[in-house]
């Protein structure tokens, strides 16, 4: 029934990590990872008094920037937070990238209120890691410290991590700080499966002996919250959900340096002889699984040997360890000793419960309680990629969110996507899309057929523009496509006419124009819903204008072709002619302008000789008349 032969430096594995939050890397020379975010920050915050150093708060998700009104004691010194409007979407995360794949790490989350009388005084939300939910704040968190926070245990596969934050319609969504802090693989074990399927939420963490909840003052370690109880029976502490039935010693032990770690064993919790048995009582939820981590060494210096303290360990009145005799389990005194059990509880209460068997009494040192969850299936890496892309091209208001995983987790699907879980590769995909009149002005990607699974899709009454993508028509399972009374213009995709499921398909109230395909004008519409009408472009199918003489798409480009071809030729030949023309111009111009005086001066002179010539030609006939012609004897 109990775990024995178990070293003393495994089970001080175990409990580093309850004690400080992580432990080192099975890998020694490598730091184990650790990031500290203060969440609305500015710029780097160090606290006191170790100087812890928390990140500013940039580029890791949306939201607006606050003051914060700290709930309790045990939050960081931290003085701002990020709020999540309902106006940016339902879904707001963190991403935060770069963190080594396939280990463990420890994800703490702390709350605190916006302060500004005029935001919501305490919002209820839920929180999701890696698609899984683990947590749902409940009225009253920020007046009760230990539900000020929350943190869990997962196993990341991915070089990323989602930390995101769920709004239920009551106040925004607001967080203090985050911190993602690497385990060992090997703490809490709790089965051959360990952290791959599971997320183990810490639902009470106790030191016994000690009266009041702590929290390491360098905010390496997790909230270990006290046993709220004086000595008595059946006694509460005013707003505590922890109770003890009996009359108790607590120990405060002086331990010796060489026990690690000393202060989650430096105090304990040991029956008497008025009621031997211990008794705890805790509050939680129905009907879930819970691991149960119970944490033990002998500081009583009255017990020396084995066999001098023997116990029973009781969950709910059923026995799950027998004979418990810690010295003999942890090989010594002052050695640690960890107990191990994950059980199903179907009311509201946790018992366990000490029960001496032989020798002295009952003892213990600290207690976990983990809620067991099992780990949602992600949705497929590629249609969340495609989706990023449709959010992009389409213009998604900030309402509508889209942050996250769109199918998980199942209590939180994006706005408008339907999902199907997928058997065969164990993801979840999409199989509808459903943003009709949403006021959407973007286009349609060719993304889109990257969503192989899609049966509906429903965009209409939008203002969508541009050509309808090609690639639709590799959607082999579309059963309906309404595009219907957008801005889509261009041809139909002949590809269309291969959706051979297609039973629905609106494309009227568009700017469509060319010969519908042949393969959906003539397809017997039987059980099928095809309209095409108002489409002022569209033409060949009864209902609708007829077309001219119906040339393929390679006549179409040939001819395109040769006539962008002859209009380039023409636009050439009558930008030489022009070129030419001008030149000669500017040339003749340049030409009158440096022979004009010149040429003046060859006609005065061509004047002025044959003026000459004239005159002498009229003296010459003058003397002849005068002497008379000569006698010829």
């Amino acid at each position: 029934m109990w775990r024995s032969s178990i070293s003393l430096q495994r089970w001080q594995l175990f409990i580093l990590v309850g004690v400080t939050g992580f432990c080192v890397s099975a890998d020694h020379n490598k730091d184990p990872f650790a990031i500290r975010i203060s969440c609305g920050a500015r710029r780097n915050v160090h606290t006191p008094p170790t100087d812890t150093l928390w990140f500013r708060d940039f580029g890791y998700t949306g939201g607006r920037l606050a003051n914060a009104s700290k709930t309790s004691y045990i939050t960081p010194k931290l003085e701002t937070l990020r709020y999540f409007p309902l106006s940016d979407g339902p879904e707001n995360c963190y991403i935060i990238n770069r963190i080594p794949r396939g280990r463990h790490y420890l994800v703490r989350l702390f709350f605190a209120l916006v302060k500004d009388p005029a935001v919501d005084s305490e919002p209820l939300f839920d929180i999701s890691i890696e698609g899984t939910q683990i947590y749902s704040l409940q009225p009253g968190w920020s007046t009760v410290e230990e539900q000020s926070f929350v943190e869990g245990l997962v196993f990341v596969t991915g070089t990323s991590i989602a930390i995101c934050f769920h709004s239920t319609g009551h106040g925004d969504p607001s967080v203090l700080s985050i911190e993602i802090l690497q385990v060992d693989d090997n703490a809490y074990s709790f089965d051959p499966t360990h952290g791959k399927g599971t997320v183990l939420r810490t639902a009470k963490r106790l030191t016994c002996g000690t009266g009041k909840p702590a929290f390491d003052e360098d905010y390496d370690g997790d909230h270990w919250g006290g046993d709220r109880f004086w000595l008595g029976v059946n006694t509460f502490d005013q707003g505590s959900d922890m109770a003890i039935s009996t009359e108790s010693k607590i120990i405060q032990a002086s331990v010796p340096p060489n026990f690690y770690p000393q202060r989650l064993y430096q105090s304990a919790i040991v029956s008497n002889d008025r009621q031997p048995e211990i008794s705890f009582q805790m509050e939680v939820d129905p009907n879930k699984n819970y691991s149960i981590w119970l944490h033990f060494a002998e500081i009583d210096p009255r017990i020396t040997k084995e066999g001098q303290r023997v116990f029973d360990i009781l969950f709910n009145g059923d026995l799950k360890f027998n004979d418990v005799d810690v010295i003999q389990m942890a090989g010594k005194q002052f050695a640690a000793l960890v107990l191990n059990q994950t059980i199903a509880v179907t009311g509201r209460t946790l018992t366990v419960t000490l029960r001496p068997t032989n020798g002295s009494h009952a003892i213990i040192n600290a207690i976990e309680v983990f809620e067991v969850i099992t780990a949602e299936f992600k949705t497929s890496a590629e249609e969340v990629t495609a989706l990023q892309s449709l959010k992009s091209a389409l213009g998604l208001p900030l309402r509508f969110g889209w942050n996250g995983d769109p199918c998980v987790p199942q209590q939180h699907p994006w706005s408008g996507v339907d999902c199907q879980f997928d058997s065969q590769s164990s993801r979840w995909v999409i199989d509808g899309l459903g943003l009709d009149n949403q006021g959407l002005r973007g286009f349609l990607p060719s993304d889109i057929s990257k969503l192989q699974h899609l049966q509906n899709i429903n965009l209409s009454e939008n203002s969508i523009h541009g050509v309808i993508p090609s690639s639709l028509g590799t959607l082999t399972k579309l059963e309906t496509l309404d595009l219907s009374y957008n801005e889509f213009n261009g041809s139909i995709p002949e590809s269309l006419g291969r959706l051979t499921t297609l039973q629905i398909l609106n494309l009227n109230g568009n700017l469509l124009s060319g010969r519908v395909p042949a393969n959906l004008g003539g397809r017997p519409l039987h059980r099928a819903s095809f309209n095409f009408t108002s489409n002022a472009g569209l033409c060949g199918i009864p209902g609708l204008p007829s077309c001219g003489p119906h040339l393929s798409i390679a006549a179409k480009v040939g001819i395109a072709l040769g006539a962008l071809f002859a209009f380039v030729l023409l636009l050439v030949c009558m930008t030489c002619w022009w070129k030419r023309r001008q030149n000669i111009l500017r040339a003749q111009r340049i030409a009158a302008s440096r022979e004009a005086p010149y040429a003046k001066a060859r006609t005065n002179f061509a004047r002025d000789v044959q003026m000459t010539r004239n005159q002498h030609g009229q003296d010459q006939s003058r003397n002849a008349a005068e002497g008379g012609p000569s006698l010829l004897t």
